[in-house]
């Protein structure tokens, strides 16, 4: 009751209006069908008896109407789910009308029945048809007037490329005006099944390969084809993506993309084609529920919140409900820009942006106990592999003495996990940056297994490291800077023909990060500390590269060069997942697994920190390599 009163104070004019007009639609209905059945002297006999019951009847006709939802729905968007309603609403009243005849009236009035059966099969015909003769002319009154503005407004002529069921997704926003200055004139579908039909008056034209004299033949029309939009199932392998863009381009048109609307976006909203379209690696089915309820109204705290992976945590950990958020930045222009984006936002959530620098223990630690978070997601590191072999010992500092000092700080604020962004490079590690992350994930590790062995009965924190590979398009990374190159003229710059990457969008990594948190605070506390995302196939670099001067519209070799220039310090050609030393073993969670690497106690963690920090003072390189190494065996240095 308490619900149904609330529901009522949210209603508008509008829906009063509906209500108005479903009430004198249920009346007609009823008199109309008394008028039907008993025509002259019957009719006439009938009507004083039920000029007294029909304000009854109406009045329970507008509480079934809003019941069935009849009242809040909106005409524009009318659709088979409102039509039952519709039916549902008809079928009720006329029951109502039995009942009401059948026990009530006819014992009490008449020797026979008042309505009568046909009576009310005639009502519950001309109930439907008032109900919903309103609602579909007005539908169809706003779908002709966004399609005769859409031409007026000389949009541009569009072909769909795609399946059947994606080009209906982007029909439907032509119609109700969420896609403007488009007009679909035809669909190109990789599905032979397709071929032939026709989606919403549209008609499926041919396959992908028949592009080219479509475009001729509407030019002959003089109906000149300006625009493809590519729909998700156009980035299938078997689509060939890249042919498909390759085409477009030579024949001039300006490529769009329609997203997957598996995020919660109501309406389709058209974005450019970019290289995580043609990474050819289908993603991993997230489970956005899981995520919710475990992040759901909690604190979180995010280190190098303005980083690509750090700004893609905060922003999503705000998307699945993250009351209070606590981002620390070392670089105030980044901690800006996030901050102001993610308030603009989120403008319910408490958001919170201070300049820290992990080295610095003291401020650490105050910021996070006096924050109190429930979650710190460490995503703040030095990570450029060149730059860390030539300046070791700033890694050292950063990736072990920072990670050691968000770790002991979230422990200290009582949180109840601590996940730290780790990288494949700390598998067999060939270079400072897989060294520095690699003895990081030891000392969560360590004091993973610390913080258990004291709990005493209690639930511990748990403290996780999850590694994965490279990230589409983060800072640094080789697609922004194979982009600059080719703006710049070219030439693109490889390391090396066979030097191979795991690739993953930015947004399923962070999704699967926090999927991994969730696994870890299972309340069978699995024995599992360390975690590996599933990146799938690995790409060469250099085919990586050939893509993304595709899809800016030119040809490898022709209008930009390709040079290698040999492999940089601490790069190997190919990189690996999972090592020989590391058993590994599934977590029932798509696209993850998790490894079980070496654990060496926490005394002798503390011993190494210690010469390390004495090492890291003195500049002294060759003691914190041998300790490093002593740490990790399985270093392999100069490795390729």
């Amino acid at each position: 009751m308490k619900r149904f009163l609330q529901g009522l104070r949210l209603l508008t004019w509008r829906n009063f209006l509906i209500a108005l007009h479903d009430a004198l639609a249920t009346a007609a209905a009823v008199v109309a069908s008394f008028y039907l059945r008993f025509e002259g002297a019957g009719f006439m006999e009938r009507l004083p008896l039920l000029l007294k019951i029909l304000p009854y009847f109406i009045l329970l006709s507008v509480a079934v109407c809003y019941i069935f939802k009849l009242t809040v729905t909106k005409w524009r968007f009318i659709s088979l789910p409102d039509l039952f309603n519709i039916v549902k609403v008809a079928t009720v009243l006329a029951l109502a009308l039995t009942v009401l005849d059948y026990i009530f009236i006819s014992p009490n009035f008449y020797g026979n029945f008042f309505f009568g059966k046909t009576t009310i099969v005639i009502y519950w015909v001309l109930e439907i048809f008032a109900l919903g003769g309103a609602r579909l002319a007005y539908r169809y009154f706003r779908y002709s007037r966004t399609l005769n503005q859409a031409r007026s407004l000389h949009a541009a002529p569009t072909i769909l490329v795609g399946r059947a069921a994606d080009a209906e997704v982007f029909l439907r926003g032509v119609e109700s005006g969420a896609v403007k200055r488009m007009w679909p004139i035809g669909v190109l579908s990789p599905s032979t099944s397709d071929r032939g039909q026709s989606i919403r008056g549209i008609s499926v034209l041919g396959g992908i390969d028949d592009l080219a004299d479509i475009v001729a033949d509407f030019e002959r029309r003089e109906q000149a084809i300006q625009r493809l939009v590519m729909m998700p199932s156009a980035f299938e392998a078997d689509a060939s993506p890249e042919s498909v863009l390759t085409r477009a381009r030579r024949l001039g048109l300006t490529v769009s993309r329609l997203p997957s609307l598996e995020d919660g976006a109501e309406t389709p909203r058209l974005q450019p084609v970019a290289v995580e379209d043609l990474l050819l690696r289908p993603s991993v089915k997230i489970d956005y529920r899981r995520l919710e309820s475990f992040v759901k109204g909690k604190s979180v705290v995010v280190t190098g919140g303005g980083g690509s992976i750090g700004s893609e945590i905060c922003e999503r950990t705000l998307t699945f409900g993250a009351a209070r958020l606590l981002i620390v930045e070392n670089a105030e222009p980044a901690l800006h820009a996030i901050t102001e984006n993610l308030i603009a936002k989120f403008p319910d959530a408490a958001i919170e942006g201070r300049i820290a620098d992990i080295r610095d223990r003291e401020r650490i630690i105050h910021l996070m106990t006096a924050f109190k978070p429930d979650i710190v997601f460490h995503a703040a590191a030095l990570k450029h592999v060149p730059i860390l072999e030539r300046d070791w010992s700033e890694g050292v500092k950063t990736n072990i003495f920072g990670s050691v000092n968000v770790a002991d700080a979230a422990a200290a604020s009582g949180a109840e996990a601590m996940v730290m962004i780790s990288t494949d490079k700390a598998i067999e590690p060939v270079s400072m940056l897989g060294l520095t992350k690699r003895f990081a994930e030891m000392y969560c590790q360590a004091l993973d297994r610390e913080l258990l062995k004291r709990a005493q009965g209690k639930t511990p924190m748990r403290l996780i490291s999850v590694r994965f590979g490279n990230v589409l398009a983060s800072n640094g990374s080789v697609v922004p800077k194979f982009k600059a190159q080719i703006e710049a003229g070219g030439p693109v710059t490889v390391t090396h023909p066979d030097m191979v990457r795991y690739f993953m969008t930015i947004r399923e990594a962070c999704d699967l990060v926090i999927t991994a948190a969730t696994h870890a605070l299972t309340p069978q506390r699995p024995d599992v500390s360390v975690y590996v995302l599933n990146m799938g196939q690995p790409v060469k670099i250099v085919d990586l590269a050939e893509r993304i001067i595709r899809l800016s519209g030119l040809q490898p070799g022709y209008d930009i060069d390709i040079v290698f220039t040999g492999v940089r310090p601490g790069e190997r050609l190919n990189e690996i997942l999972f090592a020989n030393q590391e058993p590994t073993s599934d977590i029932g969670i798509a696209g993850i697994v998790a490894a079980r690497p070496n654990e060496p106690p926490m005394e002798t963690l503390k011993g190494w920190l210690a010469t390390l920090d004495k090492a890291v003072g003195g500049e002294q390189r060759g003691v914190i390599v041998a300790v490093l190494t002593e740490a990790i065996p399985e270093f392999k240095a100069g490795a390729a």
